[in-house]
């Protein structure tokens, strides 16, 4: 679903590797199949198989077609679909790079992780699903206190590395406005995790309107503002990656 970008040395200090992150950010997200290439996500009608060689066909260069499927929400059928990625997209020519706070060591938070047996499946809200609801495995439940309030968070499997898509007040003002995601880190016991908010990034939504992002559950909002990790992208001459 989103784009994990390769891990700093571990010699570095801890500001050091987010200045790396940072730059892997930027150069995943200007690939040519990040986030920024994305032009067309095209939903082929029921029972039709995706043919990504056929729609390469004739087109530029700069442009990769994958395929890619999800589940109908009415029927529970599967759905067939293709992506067209552009090397050379609008989006990418008029990238500037993200906002993005100050790192600060106080927003690296450890939490308890209680693993739950079975495959748990939690209902998340997609940005354009009109209202709609797509279940996400969520293995476990991450626990913490905030600013002295309790939280029991949920982070789904995002191939094999657990997600959390969250909310606070910074929202539509100062950060994203349908929320953050971030990488929740695991550590040598199994029941304890790191969530870095220094590492909080804009969902792939925030770059290219192709994208249906989940949107942060209730459990997931703080109610706090969480001032660290990635504000929004940053575009010249008034372009707008969301149409």
């Amino acid at each position: 679903m989103s784009q994990l970008p390769a891990s700093p040395s571990p010699s570095a200090g801890p500001e050091e590797q987010w200045n790396t992150w940072r730059a892997e950010r930027v150069r995943a997200l200007t690939a040519p199949t990040g986030n920024l290439a994305l032009v067309e996500t095209r939903w082929l009608p029921a029972g039709e198989e995706a043919d990504a060689d056929a729609v390469r066909a004739g087109l530029p260069d700069t442009v990769t077609v994958t395929t890619l499927s999800r589940t109908d929400l009415v029927t529970g059928a599967p759905e067939h679909g293709l992506r067209l990625w552009d090397a050379d997209s609008p989006a990418i020519a008029h990238f500037e790079g993200i906002a993005t706070f100050p790192y600060h060591p106080s927003w690296v938070l450890e939490a308890d992780y209680t693993p739950v047996p079975g495959a748990r499946r939690v209902a998340f809200e997609h940005l354009r699903d009109n209202g709609g609801t797509r279940d996400l495995v969520v293995p476990g439940d991450i626990t913490l206190t905030v600013d002295g309030r309790a939280y029991t968070l949920s982070a789904f499997d995002d191939d094999g590395t657990l997600l959390l898509v969250f909310g606070d007040p910074t929202n539509g003002d100062t950060t994203y406005g349908a929320g953050r995601f971030l990488f929740v880190q695991r550590t040598d016991d199994d029941s304890r995790v790191v969530l870095d908010f220094n590492r909080a990034f804009v969902p792939p939504c925030g770059f290219s309107d192709q994208y249906n992002c989940p949107m942060p559950p209730r459990q997931n909002r703080f109610h706090l503002p969480v001032h660290a990790g990635e504000k929004h992208p940053v575009f010249r001459d008034g372009f707008a990656a969301q149409h």
